[in-house]
Formats: C-alpha cells, sequence, structure tokens
C-alpha cells in the first residue's frame, strides 16, 4: 500500500462553526466534539465553514472557506497575495484589533505562565502597518515547472516559495521589487544557485546580499552591477557565511541609522542584527529610557546589547554602561559605533549570555539598573545572576511573551521583584509575534 493510500483521510468540511478565540499564530479556535481546530484566516466571534488541512491526535486544522458571520474587526487585506504568502497571519484583522489581541496574549502568559500580573498596563507603541520592514531575508528559487524564478517569503504552512509580484509589509524600496529581481534572477547563468537575498535598509541606503553557493562569472556580475546602478541599490555578495560578506556595488558602501535619543548614529553591516521597524525601534529606545528613569551618577548593565542600539544612547545619560552580547562581530561592531558617537563611558563585552558568567569581571560589578533585550528563548542564563546583583530596576525589552512570563515568574516570586508595568510594541504588523516591554522594581 502506498504512503499516499495510507494517509489518514480527513473529516468532510465543517458547513457551520463559532470562531471563540485567537490562538498564538493568529488562527482562529473552534472546538468541534470537544476537540480543537485551528481555522486560518478565521476571527474570534465569527461564524465560519471551513474545509480541514489536517486531522491529528489532539487537534485538527483547517482553512475557511465561508465567513457566514463576519466579525466587526474583519478588513479588506492590504496585500493581494495574503493567505497564500507564509509572511503575515493577521491583515483581515483590523490593526487596533491586533493590537488587542497582542496585549491579551501578553497578559495572559503572564498570568498563566508566570503568575504575575502588571501594576500598569503600558499604552501600546504603533506605527505604519505597511512598508515598515527595513530587514528580510527573502528566498529564491528556479522552479523549473513554471519556467521561471520566483522570489518571496514561503507560502502559509509549506516549504514552496509563494509566487509573489511585491510585497506590502516590506519598505517599498525593497517590497516593489520582487518581480524585478525575480526577472534579474532568471537572466543570470546562476540562476538555480542563489537561494537567498538578504535586504537591509538604512536611513539613507538599500541593500541586498545575495547568497551564492558557487562563484559567480563575469556576465552575472555584471548584470548584478547594472541592476544595483539603474535603482540605486548598493549590492553584496555572500559566497559563505556571514564573514564572507563582499561589497559588489558601489566602491564603498554604509549603512546607518539615526536615534534622535542622545542624537546617535549606529552604522551596521547589512547581515547584522538590527530591529526591522525603525520608527517602532525609536519609540522603544525613548520608552527603555523613560522606564529606566537613570540618573546621571548610575551605572546600567545592558545585557544582549547588540550593536548599542540602548547602551549608545544610556551613555549619554549616565555615569557608565556595560553592554554585554554573546556574538563577538556585534559587539567589534557596537565599540566602533562607541567611538563613532565619541562615547567614552561604554565597555563592552563578549559573553555567553546562557552559561556560567559567574566569575566574569562585568558580573562582579554592581549596578543600579539593567536591561535586558534577550532573543526569543529569553534570560533564563541570566535569573540567578540577577537574583545576586539585586539591582534597582530592570527592564526587560521581549520577542516572545511566553519566555518573558516565565522569566517574570521568578524575578517577582523567587527575587522580590514586582511587576510595576507592561505592554506590547507592534513591531511586527499583520504577524502575531508579540513584542513587548516590562518594568520591574525591587520591593
Amino acid at each position: 500500500m502506498s504512503k499516499r493510500n495510507r494517509r489518514k483521510r480527513l473529516p468532510e468540511p465543517c458547513e457551520r462553526v463559532t470562531i471563540e478565540s485567537l490562538s498564538h499564530d493568529g488562527r482562529g479556535v473552534a472546538h468541534i466534539d470537544g476537540k480543537a481546530v485551528f481555522i486560518d484566516g478565521a476571527l474570534p466571534g465569527e461564524e465560519v465553514g471551513f474545509e480541514y488541512l489536517a486531522s491529528r491526535r489532539r487537534f485538527d486544522e483547517g482553512r475557511v472557506s465561508t465567513v457566514h458571520r463576519p466579525s466587526p474587526d474583519r478588513v479588506e487585506p492590504p496585500c493581494a497575495h495574503f493567505g497564500i504568502c507564509g509572511g503575515c497571519s493577521l491583515q483581515h484583522m483590523d490593526p487596533a484589533a491586533q493590537i488587542r489581541a497582542k496585549q491579551d496574549i501578553l497578559l495572559d502568559n503572564l498570568r498563566h505562565i508566570g503568575g504575575v500580573a502588571p501594576g500598569e498596563v503600558l499604552p501600546p507603541l504603533t506605527g505604519p502597518v505597511t512598508g515598515y520592514r527595513t530587514k528580510a531575508r527573502l528566498g529564491a528559487r528556479h522552479v523549473i515547472k513554471k519556467g521561471r524564478v520566483l522570489v518571496g517569503f514561503r507560502e502559509k504552512r509549506s516549504a514552496f516559495l509563494a509566487d509573489l509580484s511585491r510585497c506590502e509589509v516590506l519598505h517599498p524600496a525593497a517590497g516593489r521589487h520582487l518581480a524585478d529581481l525575480a526577472a534579474l534572477l532568471e537572466g543570470m547563468d546562476a540562476k538555480a544557485r542563489i537561494p537567498q537575498i538578504e535586504v537591509a535598509i538604512g536611513d539613507d541606503v538599500t541593500a541586498l546580499v545575495f547568497r551564492h553557493l558557487d562563484p559567480l562569472n563575469e556576465f552575472d556580475l555584471d548584470r548584478l552591477r547594472q541592476f544595483a546602478r539603474d535603482r540605486e541599490m548598493h549590492v553584496y555578495l555572500q559566497p559563505a557565511g556571514p564573514d564572507s560578506l563582499q561589497l559588489l556595488w558601489p566602491e564603498s558602501s554604509t549603512l546607518h541609522y539615526r536615534l534622535e535619543d542622545g542624537g546617535i548614529d549606529i552604522v551596521f553591516r547589512p547581515t547584522d542584527f538590527t530591529q526591522i521597524n525603525p520608527q517602532i525601534n525609536r519609540q522603544m529606545v525613548a520608552r527603555v529610557m523613560e522606564l529606566l528613569q537613570v540618573a546621571p551618577a548610575d551605572g546600567v548593565l545592558d545585557l544582549f546589547c547588540g550593536l548599542g542600539n540602548f547602551t549608545l544612547p544610556l551613555a549619554r545619560r549616565v555615569a557608565s554602561v556595560t553592554g554585554v552580547e554573546g556574538e563577538a562581530g556585534l559587539v567589534s561592531r557596537a565599540r566602533e559605533n562607541a567611538a563613532h558617537n565619541a562615547i567614552e563611558n561604554a565597555d563592552f563585552h563578549v559573553a555567553d549570555l546562557e552559561g556560567d558568567n559567574t566569575l566574569a569581571g562585568w558580573a562582579r560589578q554592581a549596578y543600579d539598573k539593567v536591561l535586558l533585550d534577550p532573543p526569543r528563548s529569553g534570560a533564563a542564563g541570566m535569573m540567578d545572576m540577577l537574583g545576586r546583583m539585586r539591582p534597582g530596576r530592570i527592564v526587560y525589552v521581549s520577542c516572545h511573551p511566553g519566555s518573558l512570563a516565565r522569566d517574570a515568574g521568578r524575578l517577582v516570586n523567587e527575587f522580590g521583584y514586582e511587576l510595576k508595568a507592561a505592554g506590547v510594541m507592534d513591531m511586527f504588523p499583520h504577524t502575531a509575534h508579540v513584542e513587548s516591554i516590562a518594568l520591574f522594581d525591587l520591593t
């Protein structure tokens, strides 16, 4: 018997069901005969019909086929590719309702995972909901059956690339040129050996990084140079890892972004981690300064500091700031950015922030305030150290509400901190990503 014949037969489409809530990944949740169903394209309160996509032991998955009773929060998606492209999951939901849903997810995680609740819910940080994204990794694939190259994001719940002509959440300098990029690759000899194009946009430069698996011949290099000249873009090549990055056009290139807070100018490489939404990033930096309430005599520790996005503005306000980051390249460029901004009271260190740093010199100092900006996995490796340091105030910038809630539970229930405030930041409009910020005071 073939594998296809052994595959479990899906239930017949469901004509009507009421959506109860929104899942963490932006799908509507319903229950049929006590079994949860996660339904793409459905919003809380709606009555919909749907078809099954998968049936599992504990839950089923489906996709809306008919909306019988729409939610007042349902809107027309701004992108023609919504529902096919996997880059966005909430374009059919009013942006204000998206924020409310993300705030509910944050508070629910804090309550159920951490056993805590904030004394104050901070007003959300919001900005443009289209054209906001300045960093992205676009897939590229020569599809023989289609006879052409596709450039963009993957299809929803699929390994295949979506057939996109443009992207509405990408900055227009890149988002309007997906079809142009596909045409560029189609005319290259190496069209089947370029799997990725990384987009990085600074305040005044749009850079594209072409990842290529084989050396490019002069014909292909000339096409890339011409493309860059015609569209006033900067083009880099990446034949291997990030350290192999090399500029192709023009002869020199500098990407940077400016923070009004402290008048900081941050220079970065196109493969460096930077916040993808510059409008929200500027608001976020200002809110961190507001919540930390730093004084001129303070010593501050910035954990997971990256390029110095928070460290350098803090340095303008305090006696000293110590930035710690796990990636050596970022630390090197943070030091360069400190020098670029004539900052001398910022000290940077490379350290594994998931490991034991007890004996590190920076970890044995006393700090008045601490800032955390960890990856999705959170800052579990730093909790015991913070419990020993006992700084008077901690601000935690989070890109995952579950890991924030876990760490908040330890800070409050083990180490005597109070969760004074928390709120969401709309860093990724139209997606289910929940970015947030929390303030802890030692009681």
